[in-house]
């Protein structure tokens, strides 16, 4: 019998190679002499119209490889940011690599040059934004009275409370003079077209890469609000909790609202997301003979709450199951609040605590990995785990339990051996969560 964790390994593979950006690019992206087509939308294009190509996030140069493929030399200039070791090989655009998920120097430069493209932008010309998930780290600036140590203090913060992305990026637009549809009314009233691969439960625009080209409802108002409900008044500078006050009383300009004229000539197109992910992913385990149950693409929770969820799930599943192989497939994004000084990330946190749960239960696989290529500040996607987990955890005389309260899932499973490495896959469509029972 074909090991199961390969095939797990190999469902989450087929449902990476699903939302690659090339083809999904081909499929909204065409040019024809002097007409471009975006989805069901026409751009007639006159010799003079310049063509801007940037972007953020984890897929952005593979998106604008992908776009280059499509107008070559027809782009008047382009750039780009992504993770660092994200990057490849470009002819007419510009990359900079910059740290995620807390921003960094190489972050504001690489920003200050798209803003200096949109401000160059034309009312007859096409400003193209290649946005997925990391683009909230990368695309980033420093509000006024502010530091970028502030900065990096508070989004580091807010990722270790437990805090939702939804939650996190609020407060990042709320910090930022190019979030929130800000990057929008800067090239306005250039024709802004944002082609975004989604890396939120809901694909809610407004917060992937929180933003940039989308209209935001959140106010300053609501970004108060969640550092009081995570308790980090004190524990952000100053300088921030001050300019979230100035922005509550209106000394700050508010994020670019739905009925603002900017969105007439600004179009989003979702191009990619997790349900495409996990349909790719189904396909494949249905070739390796599984039936095959997708069970949502909006997985949100706490890591402790969704592993006894997922355990009780798979054991009740095999219980009353009968000859046939079953597999189960769950996308979304978990949250970990932070404790210990360990090494890892929310999917082999999730893969630890379920290993945690098996109780001796044989013919269960379970493998939860970022559709990225990375988890956490690791070199992992994430982890896969199954009853030999609990028996190679005992000849090694590993606790489980102290890896799991000191958050070092990483080192657990690098000397288990459950550790799934990918490399960095150049898409971005959340987690994927595979259960295998057979």
């Amino acid at each position: 019998m074909k090991n199961h964790r390969e095939e797990a390994i190999a469902i989450l593979l087929a449902g990476i190679e699903g939302v690659k950006p090339e083809p999904l690019i081909r499929r909204f992206v065409s040019l024809s002499d002097h007409l471009l087509q975006v989805g069901t939308m026409s751009f007639p294009l006159s010799p003079s119209t310049h063509i801007y190509l940037t972007g953020a996030g984890k897929a952005s140069a593979l998106m604008a490889g992908a776009m280059e493929n499509i107008f070559g030399k027809r782009i008047s200039e382009g750039h780009v940011i992504t993770k660092y070791h994200h990057a490849v090989p470009l002819r007419y655009v510009s990359v900079t690599e910059a740290g995620h998920p807390v921003p960094d120097e190489k972050g504001l430069e690489g920003t200050k040059k798209i803003l200096a493209l949109a401000q160059k932008a034309g009312p007859g010309d096409i400003f193209f934004c290649l946005l997925s998930g990391g683009g909230s780290a990368l695309l980033t600036d420093v509000p006024e009275g502010c530091s970028l140590q502030d900065i990096k203090e508070t989004s580091d913060l807010l990722i270790k409370s437990g805090a939702t992305i939804h939650q996190i990026n609020c407060v990042r637009k709320h910090l930022s003079c190019v979030k929130g549809g800000q990057l929008a009314r800067m090239a306005y009233p250039a024709t802004v077209i944002s082609l975004i691969l989604s890396d939120v439960t809901g694909d809610d625009l407004s917060v992937i890469a929180s933003g940039p080209t989308a209209p935001d409802p959140s106010t300053y108002a609501d970004a108060m609000n969640i550092i009081a409900a995570y308790e980090l008044k004190e524990q952000i500078p100053q300088s921030v909790y001050r300019y979230l006050q100035e922005g509550m009383a209106g000394q700050h300009q508010e994020t670019v609202k739905e009925e603002d004229p900017v969105f007439e000539k600004t179009h989003n197109l979702l191009i990619g997301n997790n349900r495409m992910a996990l349909e790719a992913a189904r396909q494949k385990a249905e070739e390796l003979g599984y039936e095959t149950q997708i069970v949502t693409h909006s997985l949100e929770g706490d890591c402790e709450d969704v592993a006894r969820h997922l355990a009780e799930m798979a054991k009740s599943t095999r219980a009353v199951k009968g000859q046939e192989k079953i597999c189960l497939l769950l996308g979304g994004e978990t949250t970990v609040r932070v404790k210990g000084n360990g090494l890892g990330g929310r999917n082999q946190h999730l893969a630890l605590l379920f290993a945690s749960l098996l109780e001796q239960q044989e013919g269960i696989t379970f493998l939860s990995a970022g559709t990225d290529g990375t988890d956490g500040p690791t070199d992992a996607a994430g982890a896969v785990c199954d009853l030999f987990t609990l028996q190679h955890a005992k000849n090694l005389n590993l606790s489980i339990r102290d890896y799991i309260e000191r958050c070092d899932a990483y080192h657990f499973f690098r000397q288990e051996g459950g550790l799934v490495i990918t490399g960095p896959t150049g898409t971005n469509v959340m987690d994927m969560l595979i259960l295998l029972i057979d």
